[in-house]
């Protein structure tokens, strides 16, 4: 028997004549084509399984067909390591449409969160201090319902004192410090509970648009925003808050009381003889509008009172880098609706405003003038710089709508 011939035992019961080297180039360009066609049937259907294709079956019987001109072992091996091949190609296509389905992208979720599952974000926060051992659920044992801020030195601690006696549990009570000391408020117990944030020389706005974020102040149903220098003698904030929800006012403040100084605006001045007033008359040629301000729909900004839904409005509304807050007062309006109605200074509940100057100290003297001139003169540029960025953002609205606003009377 020639050494080279080769002979498969098998069903066909005979011998195969010797291969030629051009038999054995064919069959591995067969091969080849045949993996080569498997894969491009994979990469065409990659959510189909190999069994719905019946890929696996048909190479193997036809490579049983052609095992007369093979080996046992190089058959055996081909068998083996083709349903191999091709299931590792079909995995390697099939892992990143897995990877990418796994993915969590939800568009709907705030801004830079959109990688997290909706359940899982906790989008608002609060005051409200908690314990650092026990049940997180059994922290809270009374949840303030409204809350009360003060911008304050400590030359006015007394003053703050009797302020803040007028205030109910119902109410967190905090303090923004423009002088740096807090310590020295611990003589008083309601400041050993009190929230206190420090940074030298800043004002209540500052403050406010740094630390009253809407969603940090969402628990509250209402949010007073105070200056330090204000009488409450007269002054119970339990009743106040009932006034204003039997007015539905959305923005408010008391009225002020009869005193030499601090009253600049008549919609401002207490009422004898009302509970709530919600327009007034100025001096001619004041008020375009009775129910615009300053005639209506207009409250100052020493000791404004917000509900939630409008302090949300009021803090988007506040420029980063104008810390007076000078011409707020006039652009109230535009965060609630009817504003002649919704806004409103309640008369049964009134406050004297001292107008102690404190704040003015803090400034620095340039140019020979006086530390409290300087924060004058910003108070007026600030004015103005607001009153134009409202117009031309305004304008700019308009004109991407398509409307001329020269042609009508901006709101």
């Amino acid at each position: 028997m020639n050494s080279e011939s080769l002979y498969i035992k098998g069903n066909f019961g005979r011998s195969v004549l010797p291969k030629k080297p051009n038999e054995t180039m064919k069959i591995f360009v067969a091969v080849f084509i045949g993996s080569l066609f498997g894969f491009l049937v994979g990469f065409s259907f990659p959510s189909l399984s190999l069994t719905k294709l019946n890929i696996t079956s048909s190479l193997i019987c036809d490579f049983s067909k052609v095992g007369h001109k093979f080996s046992s072992n190089s058959s055996r091996n081909i068998r083996d390591a083709l349903p191999s091949l091709i299931g590792s190609r079909n995995n390697s296509l099939q892992s990143p449409n897995m990877t990418d389905l796994l993915k969590i992208w939800v568009p709907s979720n705030p801004r830079g969160a959109e990688r997290l599952p909706p359940r899982i974000i906790a989008n608002e926060s609060d005051f409200f201090p908690r314990r650092l051992w026990g049940k997180p659920s059994e922290d809270l044992t009374h949840k303030p319902k409204y809350l009360v801020t003060f911008t304050v030195g400590l030359n006015q601690k007394n003053n703050i004192n009797a302020a803040v006696k007028k205030f109910s549990e119902n109410f967190t009570i905090l303090l923004f410090h423009y002088d740096g000391k807090t310590s020295e408020w611990d003589e008083f117990e309601w400041s050993k509970r009190a929230i206190h944030v420090s940074v030298h020389k800043q004002t209540k706005w500052w403050y406010a648009k740094r630390f009253l974020h809407p969603s940090i102040v969402a628990p509250y149903d209402y949010i007073f925003i105070w200056d330090e220098d204000l009488g409450v003698e007269h002054f119970d904030a339990e009743q106040y808050i009932k006034l204003v929800k039997k007015h539905g006012l959305e923005i408010s403040q008391p009225g002020l009381g009869p005193s030499n100084k601090g009253l600049t605006w008549q919609m401002t001045k207490r009422r004898g003889d009302e509970e709530v007033h919600k327009e007034t008359t100025e001096k001619p040629g004041w008020c375009s509008d009775p129910h615009r301000p300053p005639c209506a729909a207009f409250v100052e900004i020493m000791a404004p009172v917000f509900s939630r839904d409008a302090w949300r409005c009021v803090w988007h509304m506040i420029q980063n880098d104008l810390v007076h807050g000078w011409g707020l007062d006039f652009a109230l309006q535009k965060c609630v609706e009817p504003a002649h109605e919704k806004i409103g200074v309640v008369d049964a509940q009134w406050i004297v405003h001292q107008s102690i100057p404190s704040l003015g100290s803090q400034g620095q003297s340039e140019n020979g003038k006086a530390p409290w001139q300087g924060v004058r003169e910003r108070c007026r540029k600030e004015w103005a710089m607001f009153q134009n960025r409202m117009s031309n953002a305004e304008k700019a609205y308009y004109l991407g709508k398509g409307i001329d606003p020269s042609n009508f009377t901006s709101h």
